[in-house]
């Protein structure tokens, strides 16, 4: 049996984080497979600087964006991780002025999914505003289709967001967490985060609750990606009923001006949301 250790490694990657093996390792695995199919034409990865123009002889219909995997910091500790991406129809037209129109808006996006690879291997998929969940059947090495038009509960009980990080929220953001975990009324909300993006929207989109990663003060402007993160997570979830905000506007309104532009996120159930935009809007 073949040892690798592919947590383990001191890189880091184009925007100056930590990477590890098995990031570098599922970004050519992406790149190769995607360029090889003969229908993408752009491909935009969290680890490249640059877009990648897939060679004219190979060249598709479609553009990419993708994060290859998500939450590859918990490897060692056997965390669930994942892969996000999403899909953009090409116009037709030159690849500058195709580049330009898709970090112009998500929407042109016609399709968004994840993979979530824990106790069983998923892919949700979004296509034509439907959300559906396709399971890893290792019997027959196919994915089966085991959860059909899902749909996010319309409130939640839980919360998820690195608490850790508390002494540097905005004012807004410490105030909506104390309404959950000090309620004048009822119940309250539970605190699940994981730290894998991936793993804390699925279990959001399954239970309802809201996922918030804010602005703090290292991260002015948030610290996840709109184009290959936020926006295709964003898609999901609302196609499954939930609502995506920037906690100024809904987040598939954001118009990027380059690759990997950061924002600030929050989504889930729609009350839940609701509840948030009481706060920060409030606070503008």
């Amino acid at each position: 049996m073949i040892n690798f250790r592919y947590g383990i490694s001191g890189e880091t990657n184009v925007q100056g984080e930590k990477t590890t093996k098995l990031d570098k390792l599922s970004n050519e695995i992406f790149i190769n497979v995607l360029s090889s199919t003969c229908t993408t034409c752009i491909l935009i990865s969290e680890e490249n600087e640059t877009p990648i123009i897939v060679a004219k002889e190979k060249r598709g219909k479609y553009v990419v964006c993708f994060d290859p995997l998500d939450g590859s910091s918990n490897i060692d500790c056997l965390v669930s991780i994942g892969s996000i991406f999403s899909i953009y129809k090409s116009s037709g037209i030159t690849m500058e002025s195709e580049l330009k129109n898709v970090i112009r808006s998500s929407n042109n996006l016609i399709a968004a999914g994840y993979a979530l690879y824990g106790s069983a291997t998923m892919i949700v998929l979004s296509v034509e505003q439907s959300v559906n969940g396709f399971t890893y059947d290792p019997a027959i090495g196919e994915f089966m289709l085991t959860e059909q038009n899902i749909k996010i509960p319309t409130r939640g009980n839980i919360y998820s967001i690195n608490e850790g990080s508390e002494g540097t929220w905005e004012v807004a953001i410490k105030e909506y967490i104390k309404s959950k975990k000090y309620p004048a009324k009822g119940k309250s909300y539970g605190a699940r985060y994981v730290g894998s993006m991936v793993a804390d929207i699925h279990r959001t989109m399954k239970y309802g609750g809201i996922f918030l990663y804010p602005s703090t003060s290292a991260y002015p402007n948030g610290k996840l990606r709109l184009l290959y993160e936020c926006i295709p997570l964003a898609y999901i979830i609302k196609n499954a009923g939930g609502k995506a905000s920037t906690g100024k506007i809904d987040l598939l309104d954001v118009i990027p001006e380059k690759i990997h532009q950061r924002t600030p996120i929050f989504l889930g159930s729609s009350e839940d949301v609701d509840d948030l935009l009481t706060f920060t809007k409030s606070s503008f």
